[in-house]
């Protein structure tokens, strides 16, 4: 099975990331086709909305692959990886359509990124959420604490990245993290009827709209602060803290 499912259906293209053995980590082949998916989702004509999500009910994403990556020790190494990745954020973030994460399990760490990275964020009761990178001796790697400032208030976003913590989904909803929490056991139906609230409306117009939020970005001011995000992660990457804790968490 590809690492990376993509299907358009009464005008949203799902994006599922399918690793679901390793709570849909991220590795080199999964970022690679993101991007292919996300370009061809800009381009059609029949897609309004991108959706991204994960297969099975444990894990949207629970960010890099650390198995895949522990073996980047040098900050220059875990820049190239960080940059990477930084890239598919990049594309979601600057989607000239709605872009929607559809937290199916828990989002940690990068999954947070990713989510950040997106218009808007729908989740399932039970999920659990958490910027738990600090845990791990880095900070957010991938942009992902550049997109949440822009997402939310500073105060409840700082609290999120420098705590390490994890919110249920009512609490990430109170913290407006999420815009919605769904109830529904059929979670994926559940998010395409939300999701035609905006499908109803002529794909001009939604372009539109997200040009009009775009236009309120500096872009190159926001790009300068994910480049040096990105730079800041990978010197704590670097760091003998990080692995030792990396090590400690594989070895558990």
């Amino acid at each position: 099975m590809p690492s990376v499912l993509y299907e358009v259906k009464d005008e949203i293209a799902w994006l599922t990331i399918n690793r679901p053995q390793i709570r849909n980590a991220v590795n080199f082949e999964v970022m690679a086709l993101m991007k292919q998916y996300i370009k061809q989702a800009a381009e059609a004509a029949n897609v309004k909305i991108l959706v991204v999500t994960g297969s099975g009910a444990k894990a949207f994403c629970s960010g890099g692959d650390l198995s895949a990556f522990h073996s980047l020790n040098s900050a220059a190494e875990a820049h190239v990886m960080l940059s990477e990745m930084g890239s598919v954020l990049k594309a979601l973030f600057y989607f000239p359509k709605l872009s929607a994460a559809l937290l199916n399990g828990a989002a940690v760490g990068g999954g947070c990124e990713m989510a950040s990275a997106c218009d808007i964020r729908l989740s399932a009761g039970g999920v659990k959420v958490g910027f738990i990178q600090g845990s791990l001796g880095i900070s957010t790697g991938w942009g992902g604490g550049s997109y949440l400032l822009e997402r939310m208030p500073a105060s409840e976003a700082l609290d999120m990245l420098c705590s390490a913590s994890l919110f249920t989904a009512k609490q990430a909803y109170e913290k407006k993290f999420l815009q919605y929490v769904f109830k529904d056991n059929d979670l994926k139906g559940a998010a395409a009827a939300y999701l035609k609230r905006y499908t109803a409306q002529p794909l001009g117009v939604i372009q539109s709209y997200k040009q009009l939020f775009l236009d309120r970005v500096d872009r190159g001011t926001l790009e300068g602060r994910v480049a040096e995000e990105i730079k800041r992660c990978s010197y704590l990457w670097e760091s003998d803290e990080h692995h030792e804790r990396v090590r400690r968490f594989l070895g558990k």
